[in-house]
């Protein structure tokens, strides 16, 4: 060990000096400052999701304000992309919904009448305000040829705050 190793290893800094300390005791004040140093960074790791969560929050409301849940994405299906349009073009033009995609060619597996069917259909991913989501749920019902339509909604918990802006703008309350 080199003496300039030696010499500062007999001395504890607190900050407004420093204190010599007998060979044991800086030992121990090592083990001390090494414990406390993995409880940090253990700590710190147990930290980061909960860190992560507050930062995006904090992110969010200083960019945009949004409230969690306010928005929908909504999901239908459509027996052929003739009724899919329809529906999306009457959705939009409704105000219903600020946006449908309509997704081409799914494959459904479900029970009907005691019976499992499998059927080629069309989804639509309506995007909508949380409160437009009954009248949705109507208007897709009293437009739609199935017998029991799929109308089923999931609440927006985040998002790019100017796309989910933008949906509030469109879709009146």
């Amino acid at each position: 060990m080199s003496r300039d190793l030696k010499q500062a290893s007999k001395h504890c800094f607190y900050g407004i000096g420093s204190v010599k300390l007998p060979s044991l005791a800086v030992g121990v004040t090592r083990l001390a400052e090494t414990a406390i140093c993995q409880e940090t960074v253990f700590l710190s790791v147990l930290m980061l999701p909960l860190l992560r969560t507050v930062g995006l929050r904090v992110f969010s409301m200083a960019s945009e304000t949004y409230t969690p849940g306010s928005l929908s994405a909504a999901f239908v299906t459509c027996p052929n992309d003739t009724v899919a349009r329809t529906l999306a073009r009457g959705i939009v033009e409704n105000k219903l919904a600020a946006c449908v995609n309509i997704v081409p060619a799914i494959t459904s597996v479900y029970e009907w009448q005691g019976k499992i069917e499998e059927d080629s259909e069309v989804m639509l991913m309506i995007k909508t305000r949380s409160s437009k989501v009954p009248a949705l749920a109507e208007y897709v019902r009293s437009n739609h040829p199935y017998e029991v339509a799929e109308v089923i909604s999931l609440p927006i918990e985040q998002g790019n705050p100017p796309y989910l802006k933008w949906v509030e703008g469109v879709v009146p309350e």
